[in-house]
């Protein structure tokens, strides 16, 4: 007990610093105590808003991509490899280019968009899902399968239909849909129902965090300690996934979050969900917020993707870690 105490006070004090950086500072410096200019204050609040939308979908990403990991049990996993990503991805696309032959703007069409593709996906995904899990005839381990093959021909078929919308897109329509699809943290929309999904997320998985650690350790571990094993990996599921389809609605697709946060913690303070999936939920908020920090101030004025910092940073810890033999 104290051991976790003094560990997710650690975390907690860092996500502190990170956010409160990321608020300060940004392309045009850094906010002083003393400032009380009209454009500092708009500066200051704007930067509040993006810090806390970092924060959220960081958040919601690691959570998901540890719990993704538990279902499957492989350290490899992500939020995105169920597919729901690239439901989003289609559904924005879709929408963008409906909207453009149309004639029409709307800042959220996007949002929109991404919502209701990621919606499709989730739906589909626990439709298949379900049947899989609830089968005698299925073991755990090849249910699981069953739900990472049926993730890996979602995606496929997702990414048809993008790259489809990308060759009848017009070139003025080109950049948003590829900005948007490396991640874009800049007039984000839904975000407070987003934050709303990471806290009872959050709250619900960590009470079931004991059964989790059983079920890290083996299906037969589990029901032999009287764990409901099917139905606690659809409830793991259904906020993995609405947590992932949270996420990509708000911001597009932000990579290695998911998957080198829980991963990196996991070497750290090792598998128990008690302490992993409330750390994983505070660094992943911190480090998104610090990633998306640097794009907007690493080539000031011009801001990146923050996809491409959270790509540029999480490749080199993650073949750090194979390198290792950490994975």
């Amino acid at each position: 007990m104290r051991r976790a105490i003094i560990l997710l006070g650690s975390f907690l004090l860092i996500t502190i610093i990170a956010l409160a950086v990321s608020t300060l500072c940004g392309s045009t410096g850094c906010v002083s105590g003393t400032s009380s200019d009209v454009l500092t204050g708009l500066l200051f609040e704007l930067r509040v808003t993006r810090t806390f939308t970092a924060f959220v979908v960081g958040a919601l990403l690691a959570l998901a991509g540890a719990l993704m990991q538990i279902i499957l049990r492989n350290p490899l996993a992500d939020p995105y490899i169920l597919g729901i990503s690239g439901g989003s991805a289609a559904g924005a696309s879709l929408v963008l280019l409906a909207a453009g032959y149309a004639g029409i703007t709307y800042e959220g069409s996007t949002a929109i968009g991404a919502a209701l593709g990621a919606g499709f996906a989730v739906l589909l995904l626990f439709g298949l899902a379900y049947r899989a899990f609830q089968s005698v005839s299925l073991s755990p381990v090849l249910a699981g399968h069953r739900l990472l093959l049926t993730g890996v021909m979602l995606a496929s078929g997702f990414g048809a239909v993008v790259t489809l919308v990308l060759t009848l897109a017009a070139d003025k329509q080109l950049r948003g849909i590829v900005f948007w699809m490396m991640g874009d943290l800049e007039g984000s929309y839904f975000v407070y129902e987003a934050a709303v999904i990471l806290l009872i997320a959050a709250i619900v998985m960590t009470w079931y965090a004991p059964a989790l650690n059983l079920l890290a350790r083996g299906e037969g571990v589990a029901q032999l300690m009287g764990v409901p094993v099917r139905r606690l990996r659809m409830i793991t599921l259904c906020f993995a996934s609405v947590a992932t389809a949270a996420a990509v609605t708000v911001a597009g697709t932000i990579g290695f979050i998911g998957l080198v946060i829980p991963h990196g913690l996991r070497f750290v303070i090792g598998n128990d969900q008690r302490i992993l999936l409330p750390a994983s939920i505070l660094m992943g908020g911190s480090v998104l917020a610090l990633a998306d920090l640097l794009a907007r101030t690493i080539v000031a004025p011009v801001q990146l993707p923050v996809g491409v910092i959270t790509a540029m940073i999480g490749v080199p810890i993650f073949l750090w870690l194979l390198s290792k033999g950490k994975t």
